[in-house]
């Protein structure tokens, strides 16, 4: 291998400063400066999830766009959900799983409706055949100024986005899927080394470490596997809408690797747990986090 066929990290994307910038939650894709790149143009897939079915919540943007992509193009059918309001990025995200040959499926709604869990779960299984992959993704995250601050309505809603909606949808999904399938959630460095503006994040965070590696336990035996990706900070639409403007343009500074990662960096990752390469990896946290440490 000569030099120019290596790839330097430190430069691979953009490495800031971000431009200043904020959204209301949840934030919209087309809406940031810099686009984040979600593997559109990049990711090739190697057929190593041929037929799998997968849901993937939060998958209209961010990680879970990446991820989606991924996906479709290592030969999954994919159903996605989101937000209402975050139908434009939907619509997008379907573009591409359409792009590489595969099915998408659209599930608008509210993750903190028990209901809506439980009813995606069904509609995904009714419309591809069964469930195979579950990519328990989405989340809420709010600046916090300090802990007289938190807003009981927002603080309700971190932890049932975060942690009641993760134990509906695996409540649902596990009846249903089969030996050889596999759950995936989307934990954080924040479950590990949590910021106090963060903190009910983080504390949701932690909780899905305990929730990965106790669902393994349990569903090693029926050869289900369950594991966790752990990222450092990443560009995604939940940056400009966490309500730190004065923090966008330093975001991802202070790792080892000096910037933030792009969606795209964490794809990978996620294929790799859901495949048979990872047949061995049940209750593992996955970190992708320019180099922090979990």
């Amino acid at each position: 291998m000569t030099d120019d066929q290596l790839i330097d990290p430190t430069i691979k994307h953009a490495t800031g400063p971000f431009p200043r910038q904020e959204q209301q939650p949840p934030g919209m894709t087309d809406r940031m400066t810099p686009l984040p790149d979600h593997g559109e143009q990049s990711y090739r897939g190697s057929r190593r999830l041929v037929d799998r079915r997968a849901l993937i919540t939060g998958g209209d943007s961010g990680i879970g766009r990446a991820t989606a992509i991924a996906f479709a193009r290592e030969g999954a059918d994919v159903a996605i959900s989101y937000l209402p309001s975050e139908e434009a990025d939907a619509e997008e995200t379907a573009r591409w799983i359409e792009d590489a040959g595969r099915m998408p499926l659209l599930l608008a709604g509210d993750l903190q409706d028990e209901s809506y869990c439980e009813e995606i779960v069904r509609r995904t299984a009714g419309a591809f055949g069964g469930l195979d992959l579950l990519v328990l993704n989405a989340a809420h995250q709010r600046n916090r100024g300090g802990i007289e601050e938190i807003p009981t309505a927002d603080f309700e809603r971190v932890m049932r986005v975060n942690i009641f909606a993760p134990v509906f949808l695996a409540r649902a999904a596990v009846p249903v899927m089969r030996a050889g399938s596999s759950i995936i959630t989307t934990t954080s460095i924040q479950g590990f080394d949590p910021s106090s503006a963060l903190v009910d994040y983080a504390m949701t965070k932690a909780a899905l470490v305990a929730f990965t590696k106790a669902l393994a336990e349990e569903l090693g035996p029926r050869g289900i596997r369950v594991n966790a990706v752990a990222p450092g900070p990443i560009w995604t639409p939940l940056i400009p809408a966490t309500g730190w403007p004065d923090k966008v343009p330093d975001f991802g500074g202070n790792t080892p690797l000096g910037r933030a990662g792009q969606p795209a960096e964490l794809a990978g990752a996620y294929v790799y747990l859901a495949s048979d390469d990872a047949s061995y990896v049940s209750g593992a946290i996955l970190p992708v986090t320019g180099g922090r440490g979990l």
